[in-house]
């Protein structure tokens, strides 16, 4: 646990990080005082579009598909939608649940949640009925907003106030443009204490568990800069949706730089570069399948688009394998920031573009105010390099537990990732697993991840999947799931003689079956129990 000892020391190295980046600025210390006060006052999220406005009111804050909102504009659209909502019985008790895309509607939502210290619930645009209604039960939410076409989805027994965030025709409801435009845009009064938001997991395996998150003060923002070279004043393109931790963390982190965010309703690999383009972006945060049908586009699309401005791509929510990485930094240059962490544990590790050249495959070193320790099964720490441990994580981000009471396994206060891992000699972290995804195939361990990544670098495989299903002689025997990439002959036996030439015999998958593609969720997290499903 981190002690006076270690705190000061680490304290003084996240101002500094944050002077760098530019958010403490010299000799104006009282600039970023009162930046980390307004966080204090009403949260991450509207505390900087409220100092953003501040120095410069005319700053381009956001841009989505209807145009550009200037962080004034961001902020009396929100005291608007605030004010509102407290005319009709919001308050700091209530838990407002958004269902939305990436546009104004959800940003707006997100600041007058901030200014009103209620709890923000960020839905999952990919529910399927049953999981919406379990979590709007359990999450006690006392508003709905959402967008037109999530509309059946609401056609629940509930009597819970709803808003309509975005619509392609006449409007039936109540809207937020209605409630913003017909109120008063003074500032409302800060709230008792911010409150927060709560993010889900990705239900893979049930209904998603509530994740709450609150940022307890403007230097955690270090954790992600002392390895992220994000600065002041420049412009994040938003791929990965913003109810995911990946594209919420750089979005509140932009904010806080000042920088503008650009973000599209629907992922579209070709519109996202003339995004990129369009915007002089610097930053691109996606998800590794979104990255991957970008690079898919073939190299006459992606000529095509000047992305030239881009310093930073950030990747993370699932595995970067190493081909799919080598390939990105061939066509973008040396910009890869793999990150590593989860909805519980927040920031783990990160990758640097140096990082990725050393050693492909890595999700990095761990960074300021973050703690990273391997532990065998027995709760005994590993310190040795190259040795396989359960992945624990902690930092002033991670979560407390989830929303109904569970929580994840605690060692030395640190938080169970759910992962299997390695440091190198370096000190660079490596995700072997999920420690509940090993196979044990004749007495053998296998990770599915170390087949999969070694399929993905055959030249016919556009991506693949291993699993473990039961057998009756070895308990357990590898099938593998293959997608191929179009006009490339490539069958069962050319699929298992590449697995037999580069690793053990054990690894070599007994089935392999082809698919279309992959079963994946919104924010492309692999749906292995999907494929274990499969007959």
């Amino acid at each position: 646990m981190p002690t006076l000892v270690t705190r000061i020391p680490e304290t003084l190295q996240s101002i500094r990080i944050l002077h760098r980046a530019g958010l403490v600025p010299l000799p104006r210390l009282d600039e970023g005082v009162r930046a980390l006060r307004y966080v204090k006052q009403i949260g991450a999220i509207a505390g900087p579009v409220r100092m953003s406005a501040r120095r410069d009111p005319r700053k381009l804050g956001l841009v989505d598909e209807l145009g550009p909102l200037t962080f004034q504009q961001l902020e009396r659209r929100s005291n608007a939608l605030a004010r509102a909502w407290a005319e009709r019985g919001m308050t700091e008790d209530s838990v407002i649940g958004v269902l939305c895309r990436d546009h104004r509607g959800l940003i707006d939502s997100m600041l007058a949640a901030g200014k009103l210290g209620a709890r923000l619930l960020l839905l999952n645009t990919g529910f399927a009925k049953p999981q919406f209604v379990d979590v709007i039960e359990r999450e006690n939410v006392s508003a709905l907003v959402y967008d037109e076409e999530f509309t059946e989805l609401l056609d629940i027994d509930s009597a819970v106030p709803r808003y309509l965030a975005w619509t392609d025709g006449v409007a039936d409801g109540t809207t937020l443009e209605d409630l913003i435009v017909n109120t008063d845009d003074r500032p409302v009064p800060n709230p008792p204490r911010p409150g927060g938001f709560v993010l889900l997991t990705s239900g893979t395996t049930g209904t998603p568990k509530g994740a709450p998150r609150q940022v307890k003060s403007g230097l955690s923002a270090a954790q992600f800069l002392d390895r992220i070279p994000l600065r002041t004043n420049e412009c994040t393109v938003l791929a990965a949706p913003l109810f995911h931790g990946t594209a919420l963390s750089q979005f509140i982190l932009a904010f806080a730089l000042g920088c503008t965010v650009v973000v599209r309703r629907k992922f579209d690999a070709e519109a996202t570069l003339k995004m990129v383009q369009d915007n002089n972006a610097t930053e691109l945060v996606l998800v590794p399948t979104m990255l991957q049908r970008i690079l898919d586009l073939g190299d006459e699309v992606l000529n095509s688009y000047d992305t030239s401005s881009l310093r930073i791509i950030f990747s993370a929510g699932s595995a970067l394998s190493p081909e799919l990485g080598n390939r990105a930094t061939k066509v973008f240059g040396d910009v890869i920031y793999n990150l590593y962490g989860s909805t519980e544990v927040a920031v783990a590790t990160v990758a640097t573009p140096e990082d990725w050249r050393a050693a492909p495959g890595t999700v990095g070193k761990v960074p300021c105010g973050c703690r990273v320790q391997l532990y065998d099964d027995h709760g005994n720490r590993i310190t040795e390099p190259d040795m396989i441990g359960r992945v624990f994580v902690g930092s002033d981000l991670a979560f407390a537990g989830y929303t109904d009471g569970r929580n994840k396994e605690v060692i030395d206060g640190l938080l169970s990732s759910g992962d299997v891992g390695h440091f190198d000699a370096e000190g660079r972290l490596f995700i072997d697993g999920r420690d509940d995804e090993m196979i044990v195939s004749g007495g053998e361990n296998v990770f599915p991840v170390e087949v999969e990544n070694l399929l993905a670098e055959h030249p016919g495989v556009v991506e693949a999947a291993v699993i473990g299903v039961p057998d009756p002689e070895f308990g357990q025997r590898l099938r593998a799931f293959v997608v191929r990439r179009d006009g490339v002959e490539l069958d069962e036996a050319g699929v298992k003689d590449h697995v037999r030439a580069n690793l053990a015999r054990y690894k070599v998958p007994r089935e392999v079956r082809f698919l279309e593609s992959l079963p994946r969720n919104p924010t492309g997290k692999l749906l292995r129990n999907q494929l274990a499903d499969m007959r």
